[in-house]
């Protein structure tokens, strides 16, 4: 069974960032994930993009380091960025929100989990929060 997990940008944010209004949901089903031993990835650009929102915390900071050798951190290659242009002007989608995705399928991932009502279909279980929970 494959047991690979892609995490949006703002599902890494809110478990990061305490003050977030889905920082508990974030927390528990991070909780879940290790527990049901998941592999966790997420792309790289995802960390200077978080840095930056989250103001040159030193928090981010701490939290990039101690997930490095326990999260995939990954690229999004050359042949993603390409699909990814392709299908975002085929579809008048958006067009991060596909690389975050064709990352995803690209690492074998089975299952994406955002926050964003609005994600696109791009061939892989996308949830949120309580859909993830309730598995």
């Amino acid at each position: 069974m494959n047991k690979k997990v892609f995490l949006d940008i703002n599902v890494v944010i809110d478990i990061i960032d305490e003050a977030r209004a889905s920082h508990l949901k974030a927390k528990n089903m991070l909780i879940k994930i290790i527990e049901q031993d998941y592999e966790i990835y997420m792309s790289e650009d995802v960390i200077t993009t978080i840095y930056y929102i989250l103001k040159g915390n030193i928090k981010v900071l701490y939290f990039f380091k101690n997930i490095m050798n326990k999260w995939n951190v990954v690229p999004f290659g050359k042949d993603v960025i390409e699909e990814s242009i392709d299908f975002s002007i085929l579809n008048n989608s958006d067009f991060e929100d596909i690389l975050q995705c064709m990352c995803a399928k690209k690492n074998g991932c089975k299952i994406f989990i955002t926050n964003d009502k609005k994600f696109i279909d791009c061939g892989i279980e996308i949830l949120d929060y309580d859909q993830f929970l309730k598995r």
